[in-house]
């Protein structure tokens, strides 16, 4: 009798339970396909008029989300709980979306021209958005990490995947050497620093000899895997995606191990050091926290990432100039932070991906499309004041 009673007391739990499962992961279903299909549309679309209703479109949704908060918990949640899937789904949807392009090369250019700059801003997140720092060397680390694998290449035949390490290490120890002296300045005065870094940096790369001053470095080979030279085609079963879509694998590799850094330092000590220094500088130093090593750590993580988007980068194009790495680059991977959403990944990844494709699709515009550009960033930052997708209160489960 009593084992009845239990089974029959939680029975209607387990059948609370079973639809709350179903409703998250018809969410998550949901939400990932239509984001994958609404990025379809926009990179196929060419008309400027189509272009400015996906983009109202998208306000639209954002402002319904902004007015029904609960709503948006609700979606989150749904996510956090069908995290595994949604990976999953995420992972697949990355693999299979370029063989849906029917071929399209500057679809496929955009992508991964998108994807690297997606790896920049969460690089300089780890800074801007986690610990607060100002830093407009971004777009310099990723000049280094480029010029340093290119000649390796160039001049000693150093294959693509031991420059990747390679430059990573040297982006990185310029990383260090910027940050060391940064630590004597706060604030505003610390941007000026990282802004005279960049400077510096750019205008070694024009002036030097050795790296091909104001012609840059032309000639860079292309990686090979197995025997496989990036500039061939995939072919699978009977189907070709283009040269391109060898690096378009790299990059979102690129992006997934940026990713995986960002959530495994976000919940380890370190990420909680980064957030203690954003919300109080001086709370955090009472508290015993190594103030100056936490924020050399910032800069030389952002410059490690940095120096792989460079990499990619330079044997993609197979030709760098000084040109491509100016403070300009910077001061856009910054907007990409802010507008996303710091201290929010997937804010920071759509930031990136809207703001890399929003200048192509505007080129009906012609000479006003950047004004048309800093008009859309400006209303989506007036719709989400905190970014696309904000920063959330951490969650700690006891």
């Amino acid at each position: 009798m009593q084992k009845n009673q239990v089974r029959h007391s939680t029975d209607p739990v387990g059948a609370q339970a079973a639809p709350g499962g179903f409703v998250d992961l018809l969410i998550v279903l949901v939400l990932t396909f239509g984001a994958t299909a609404f990025l379809w549309v926009f990179l196929a679309v060419e008309s400027w008029v189509a272009v400015l209703g996906l983009l109202a479109l998208f306000a639209i949704a954002l402002i319904a989300v902004q007015r029904r908060p609960l709503f948006e918990e609700r979606l989150v949640d749904a996510f956090r709980r069908k995290r595994s899937v949604a990976t999953v789904l995420g992972i697949a949807l990355a693999v299979l979306f370029p063989w849906l392009l029917g071929g399209d090369t500057y679809a496929l250019h955009l992508l991964i021209i998108g994807n690297l700059y997606a790896v920049l801003a969460l690089a300089l997140n780890f800074q801007l958005g986690s610990a607060n720092i100002p830093n407009f060397a971004t777009g310099a680390s990723y000049g280094i990490g480029a010029y340093a694998s290119a000649l390796l290449a160039i001049h000693f035949g150093v294959s693509f995947w031991v420059g990747l390490l390679v430059a990573a290490v040297v982006a990185t120890t310029f990383g260090y050497l910027l940050g060391l002296p940064s630590m004597r300045t706060r604030d505003s005065y610390q941007a000026l620093v990282t802004i005279a870094f960049g400077i510096v940096v750019h205008q070694l790369l024009m002036n030097l000899e050795w790296t091909g001053g104001a012609n840059g470095l032309v000639g860079i080979p292309p990686p090979t895997l197995f025997g496989h030279s990036f500039n061939d085609p995939i072919e699978l079963f009977g189907h070709s995606l283009p040269g391109q879509g060898n690096f378009y694998y790299v990059s979102v590799a690129l992006v997934g191990l940026a990713i995986l850094s960002a959530k495994r330092l976000h919940s380890s000590r370190i990420g909680l050091a980064w957030n203690a220094l954003r919300d109080d500088e001086i709370a955090a130093r009472a508290c015993g926290i190594n103030v100056t090593w936490y924020k050399v750590q910032a800069f030389a993580v952002d410059a490690f990432l940095a120096g792989f988007a460079g990499t990619v980068y330079a044997f993609y194009v197979s030709f760098i100039s000084p040109d491509n790495f100016t403070f300009l680059v910077s001061v856009t991977i910054m907007t990409m932070v802010i507008a996303g959403g710091m201290d929010n990944i997937l804010g920071v990844i759509v930031g990136a991906l809207l703001l890399t494709m929003l200048p192509e699709k505007l080129r009906a515009f012609s000479d006003y499309r950047i004004l048309f550009y800093g008009l859309v960033v400006i209303l989506f930052l007036v719709i989400r004041p905190r970014g696309i997708f904000p920063q959330r209160v951490r969650n700690h489960e006891h």
